[in-house]
């Protein structure tokens, strides 16, 4: 990005035949001449798709051969005359004009604040439209795409305004006009790819499972997978990215004439096909027909999934799967779809491996395997449901379609049946008896233990307590080398809060509910109580007293201890009278209380408690959830970076790791993560980026939109830093306070857009901030944030779904997104 931008600094405005610097309405680009990017990777300019003699303004890439065009303006109006020209409107759009001057293809109307605007190809293949007073984008080709995707381009939906960004595919390789074929996302949850052939679905890729699509069996953990999805669920938008990939400096996704989505490299000489879909006749949507099951590697391809039957078996045997299959023996569940079926006639689940789900899912909230199979057998209308990693639980409600058995990969789809469809069902009923007359027994047995134990406990015996199940833990946790830990009985932290009372209550969080307690030594806590049917409630847990336990230091939260009484676990911290830094930040009163000098000392305090966290522990931690609400001030406004419960722990040696489960909160994850899954320390300076320009605007990164075209609230950093170096950014509410030193104020601004740079290594590491914010020597320029240009009309960017303050975690509040899991 910094080469771009210095290319980008030294363009000119003279023209020549070809490497054009801009286009203007006083040097138009005509037949014969091309407009190149800054690097020289991309060329905009005229050209014949079929030696017609009809002419499109295209893109392509300026080095390869034979030329791979990857955007066309006129792709349904070619020119027919031997002149025509690309040019400048006087609204501020681009035009296409033929030899007659009339117009032949115009971008659109402009939002043009004075006479003067450019058009300039940037090398990433984008061609922009440029308003030369203001900077602003008014219009660019990656929000209007053809049959291609560039990396860094997106397609999206968003269903409120009913828009969408798709691929449409060329009539054919040598015609450029809109072809049969069209690839979208949907709007489902989670969403997958569609490729529509006309009206009727012809390929999908099944749902979305945080860093890879399940219909795609190649898509496995070997697989250096380009592609990103953040979803919106609230608001009914999404986003699919096309990133850079590694070590090959040209890419892109194209959707051809016959319908197949492929992603091609160019390893210098080459081009090398990454992923392609279609690969075979099972991969086309519903081949086999409802319930019918296509097998890659069998013959005959289709078949019906067990319990079922074909429809017709003079069709099936003809090779005519249109129909599908049919249910052989019906279920036991029937009629009132909430009924349960209890004893020998109950629906059964049959269990098949190695599939591509279902379309027509629907994502259930239960939290494990054992739920989503309980909720699906308890609802009789549920026909089938499949736990996958980085999804949670899919049920169906319909007929099953597009179902495709793989060699390997894929996921396990649990069939309904009725029971007698099993084999050697008269034996599961003798052991059905069986078991339940055990079961009978052992609630007997444990109902008697239970009434005993109530019997002593009441008379005031100890023999009998919770110490043998807290024990347990105890022995865990201490083999963890955190023996050191205090353990409080459940009755000192409910005498100490007030049973939990209200009047308590500190705040509430995805994973649990914080509340003030005194001990009766007088001493003030913090006690976190986590949701008892949370599954990451207690990998929190666990996590955060493994980490912090062993984390001292000035900057960071301490933790007293914990208590774990039956399913209830509780973590007991240090008290923080002023609560969390957003309480102040974001408080029309309150934020007068944090003049600059407090402000400026807890960006300090932050950076030196992530200093500890990368460098100085002994352990070497990533904290994956770095924001402002996670920042807790002390009696003295001193800040204390607390909730540890989605870091991770690196070996020193360690610089970066990926995880298939995306969690933290939008807004401050950093663009490799959030469309990748893979963290580092540059993850958290990302995020420390976003916490400085939040602290010095006193402008939550969620809410926050300025001007006509929404800026948010890094493309108005970046606007103020290039026009007044920052200074105006400072909240208004501390403007004509003495303790604002303009020139500290606008370094940090600096440092703040160095930290959200696009690509983390072009981010500074903590090292390196502390050192900047401590000391007055020259700062590197930051390039622009990406994906922040104008978030306002069909979604420009990532960043629009991005800086959502919604955590990306399946357990969170329904305010908050799940892109994942």
């Amino acid at each position: 990005m910094m080469g771009i931008v210095a290319c980008l600094l030294m363009i000119t405005t003279m023209f020549s035949s070809s490497g054009y610097a801009a286009i203007t309405t006083s040097s138009p680009l005509s037949i014969g001449q091309t407009l190149s990017s800054p690097g020289g990777s991309y060329e905009v300019g005229f050209f014949s798709a079929n030696n017609s003699g009809n002419q499109y303004v295209g893109i392509w890439f300026q080095k390869v051969t034979p030329r791979v065009v990857v955007w066309v303006a006129n792709r349904e109006q070619p020119v027919s005359s031997p002149t025509a020209n690309l040019t400048i409107s006087g609204n501020g759009s681009l035009i296409l004009l033929d030899g007659k001057q009339d117009p032949v293809w115009t971008s659109g109307g402009g939002n043009l604040t004075s006479n003067k605007c450019r058009a300039e190809l940037l090398d990433t293949g984008n061609l922009v439209l440029v308003d030369n007073v203001t900077g602003n984008y008014l219009w660019q080709s990656f929000e209007h795409l053809g049959d291609t995707m560039l990396p860094l381009t997106s397609l999206m939906y968003d269903t409120p305004n009913n828009k969408k960004r798709v691929l449409t595919s060329w009539k054919s390789e040598t015609d450029p006009s809109p072809g049969e074929f069209v690839a979208e996302i949907t709007p489902q949850v989670p969403s997958q790819g569609l490729v529509w052939k006309g009206s009727s679905p012809y390929w999908r890729s099944g749902p979305w499972a945080g860093t890879r699509f399940t219909g795609i069996p190649e898509m496995d953990e070997s697989y250096v997978n380009p592609l990103g999805m953040v979803q919106d669920v609230v608001n009914g938008t999404g986003v699919f990215a096309f990133c850079v990939l590694r070590n090959f400096n040209l890419s892109y996704i194209k959707l051809t004439s016959e319908g197949s989505l492929r992603i091609q490299r160019n390893n210098g000489t080459d081009w090398i096909k990454h992923f392609e879909g279609p690969v075979s006749s099972c991969d086309l949507y519903g081949t086999c027909g409802p319930f019918g099951l296509c097998v890659r590697s069998g013959t005959p391809m289709c078949q019906c999934l067990k319990g079922f039957e074909p429809k017709s078996d003079e069709e099936w045997r003809n090779g005519n799967w249109s129909r599908g299959c049919v249910r052989r023996t019906d279920l036991s569940c029937q009629g009132n779809s909430y009924a349960e079926t209890q004893g020998k006639d109950r629906d059964v689940f049959y269990r098949v491996a190695n599939i591509k789900p279902p379309d027509s899912y629907e994502l259930a909230s239960f939290s494990n395997e054992e739920q989503c199979h309980q909720g699906c057998l308890n609802n009789c209308s549920c026909t089938a449901f499949s736990y996958i990693s980085g999804i949670g639980c899919l049920v169906w409600n319909r007929e099953l379609l597009d179902t495709v058995k793989f060699t390997t990969g894929g996921e396990s789809l649990s069939l309904r049946l009725a029971r007698s469809e099993l084999p050697g069902s008269k034996r599961i009923k003798t052991i059905t008896i069986s078991t339940l007359s055990v079961s009978v027994f052992i609630i007997l047995v444990f109902a008697a233990y239970g009434c005993w134990r109530y019997r002593v406990k009441k008379n005031g015996s100890s023999l009998v307590s919770k110490d043998n199940v807290e024990g347990a833990w105890k022995s865990d946790l201490q083999s963890q080398d955190v023996s050191g830990l205090n353990f409080f009985e459940i009755h000192t932290l409910q005498t100490a809060t007030n049973s939990f009372s209200m009047l308590n209550k500190l705040g509430q969080g995805g994973f649990g509910t914080v509340y003030k307690g005194k001990l009766h030594d007088g001493k003030e806590i913090a006690v976190k109580r986590l949701s008892s049917s949370s599954v990451q409630a207690t990998q929190e847990f666990m996590n955060e007293i493994k980490l912090i336990s062993k984390l001292q230091h000035r900057n960071l939260v301490r933790l007293l201890g914990c208590c774990i009484d039956g399913e209830q676990k509780l973590l007991v911290y240090e008290y923080m009278v002023n609560n969390s830094l957003d309480t102040f930040l974001f408080d029309l009163k309150k934020k007068l209380e944090i003049d600059w000098a407090k402000r400026f000392n807890i960006i300090q305090g932050i950076a030196r408690g992530l200093l500890y966290l990368h460098r100085d522990s002994f352990l070497k931690v990533v904290h994956r959830d770095l924001k402002v609400s996670n920042i807790l001030l002390d009696e003295k406004m001193n800040p204390k970076i607390s909730d540890f419960g989605l870091a991770r722990m690196f070996q020193k040696s360690q610089y970066q790791d990926n995880t298939g489960s995306v969690v933290g909160t939008l807004g401050y994850m950093s663009p490799e993560y959030a469309w990748t899954g893979t963290f580092s320390e540059k993850s958290d300076i990302y995020s420390f980026g976003v916490l400085m320009l939040e602290i010095i605007t006193g402008k939550e990164i969620s809410s926050f939109t300025y001007g006509k075209d929404s800026k948010n609230l890094l493309s108005y950093a970046w606007e103020s830093w290039s026009e007044t170096g920052g200074v105006k950014l400072l909240d208004q509410d501390l403007a004509d306070s003495d303790s604002v030193n303009s020139v500290e104020a606008g370094r940090c601004v600096q440092i703040g857009l160095l930290c959200v740079q696009h690509q983390a290594t072009d981010r500074p590491n903590i090292k390196q901030v502390v050192s900047m914010l401590t000391s007055t020597t020259d700062l590197p320029k930051p390039t622009q944030p990406m994906f922040v240009s104008d978030t306002s009309d069909e979604d420009s960017s990532l960043s629009q779904h991005s800086n959502d303050h919604s955590s990306v975690d399946e357990n969170k509040s329904s305010k908050e997104l799940n892109v994942s899991s």
